[in-house]
């Protein structure tokens, strides 16, 4: 070969490889060797080391599968481990989520938040929306018409109707939130239960049995402003869940801000502190006294 031969040669080279694009732009045949050939990875998550496959890493459409299938660069170390400039403590929770489709989460809400803060930064929606599902309070409404044994009372149904309007409503309000639940099914007719922290903080039973002369009617009520106040009181537990069950002080029930309407007892579990659970009834009464006329009334709880 000539010299004039081979140095073109060499400047034709010279010109493929300036224009060549860069290894994290590459077609699918040139994407980085160390992880598309590898089916295990060696991870460095801030210092703390994990040893799992490719396969794990891409089961989500996630930054991790993107890293193995080399649409996001790695950075690898000479030794060949995969470096994460992430907090690795809570690295194994992710991992057993990509494992399992599912993972036990802490119970610590201040753990669970920053589980969260992991499972968004890797985009892996399943895990996000997990931890959201057990950081979020709920609202439940019970409503089960068919249940009833009983006749009516002359204005329980404008009363149901008013509880489910008063959910929608509520729904509309605070959904991202807050998630509400609508139940047909139990024992209950009209009943309401709220959650926070994964437990029940208080529930309001709108329906009462009224005995009559002749028979037993099913009363329902319409307490709205004893179920908003609950709604607010889950809603602090969601404001509040960096600093743990012991730091939340929940709107007083019985203080001067609210009052039970007539008829209405309230129950509180004898579990002590702020893990009882508020029940709010509506009175069991006899409208009509059967003993006889001009006798005393006489109400029972």
């Amino acid at each position: 070969m000539s010299a004039e031969a081979s140095v073109g040669s060499h400047a034709a080279n010279s010109a493929d490889s300036a224009i060549a694009p860069p290894s994290c732009y590459n077609t699918d045949e040139q994407r980085h060797p160390s992880l598309l050939g590898s089916k295990y990875v060696k991870l460095n998550v801030g210092g703390t080391l994990h040893y799992t496959t490719v396969q794990t890493l891409s089961k989500e459409d996630s930054l991790l599968r993107r890293m193995c299938n080399g649409e996001t660069e790695a950075t690898i170390d000479p030794e060949g481990w995969v470096v994460l400039d992430r907090c690795g403590r809570h690295f194994g929770v992710v991992l057993n989520f990509l494992r399992d489709g599912s993972v036990p989460l802490p119970d610590d809400c201040r753990e669970l938040d920053e589980v969260l803060k992991e499972a968004q930064y890797y985009q892996i929606q399943g895990l996000v929306q997990h931890c959201l599902s057990a950081m979020q309070p709920v609202v439940k409404l019970q409503n089960n018409r068919g249940n009833n044994k009983y006749s009516y009372t002359s204005n329980s149904d404008d009363n149901l109707l008013k509880n489910i309007e008063l959910f929608d409503k509520l729904v509309l309000r605070f959904n991202g939130r807050v998630l509400f639940v609508k139940d047909v099914l139990g024992d209950e007719i009209c009943c309401w239960s709220f959650y926070g922290e994964g437990r029940k903080i208080a529930e309001v039973c709108c329906t009462s049995i009224v005995y009559a002369t002749e028979k037993k009617q099913t009363k329902v009520e319409f307490p709205e402003a004893r179920i908003f106040e609950e709604t607010l009181n889950i809603l602090i537990y969601e404001n509040n869940r960096r600093s743990g069950p012991g730091g939340l002080h929940l709107l007083d029930s019985r203080g001067s801000g609210s009052s039970l309407g007539a008829g209405q007892s309230e129950e509180e579990g004898a579990t002590g502190g702020d893990r009882r659970v508020r029940r709010i009834h509506v009175r069991r009464h006899i409208m009509h006294d059967e003993r006889g006329h001009g006798q005393q009334t006489v109400y029972k709880d």
